[in-house]
């Protein structure tokens, strides 16, 4: 099935909340689903759209100092595995090159593995930083320098 990455918009955001144990499983991260990212940021926030719904998204946008930060990188459980995240990441990376961005940012919680993983694999520097959430709080924070090489090992 054909899918096309394009701008998200809110009522795109609707669905992925509605369906939002197809993206995350049993754990609810609903309330990391800022919906004025979407509506500030629209053009860093991408949905991936197939006719039978949205496969996968991403959230981000760029900051004031050229950084292109993804909040939120989600597929749904029947499209892992595709090449989707990495295509998504790399939309993401043209976007936010467009925008001025000259590097890419994300994090994640110590114990996700998963994402850890698949950010190495994209080329991303990990680097767990204490208290970075809060006293207590170590966070994995990756970076990465564009452009993006979507075909990394």
């Amino acid at each position: 099935m054909r899918t096309q990455i394009t701008s998200a918009g809110m009522t795109d955001i609707h669905q992925v909340l509605a369906d939002h144990h197809r993206y995350w499983g049993d754990r609810d991260l609903r309330s990391l689903h800022l919906l004025a990212l979407v509506q500030e940021f629209g053009e860093t926030c991408l949905v991936a759209r197939a006719e039978d719904g949205i496969h996968g998204y991403i959230i981000g946008f760029v900051t004031p100092t050229g950084t292109g930060y993804v909040h939120l990188i989600a597929t749904r459980d029947d499209t892992r595995g595709t090449g989707l995240g990495r295509r998504l990441y790399a939309a993401f990376a043209d976007a936010a090159h467009r925008h001025g961005a000259l590097r890419l940012k994300a994090i994640t919680s110590l114990g996700n593995t998963g994402s850890i993983a698949f950010h190495r694999r994209l080329g991303f520097d990990a680097k767990t930083v204490d208290d970075y959430n809060g006293p207590g709080q170590a966070m994995v924070v990756f970076h990465r320098i564009l452009p993006f090489d979507a075909v990394q090992p």
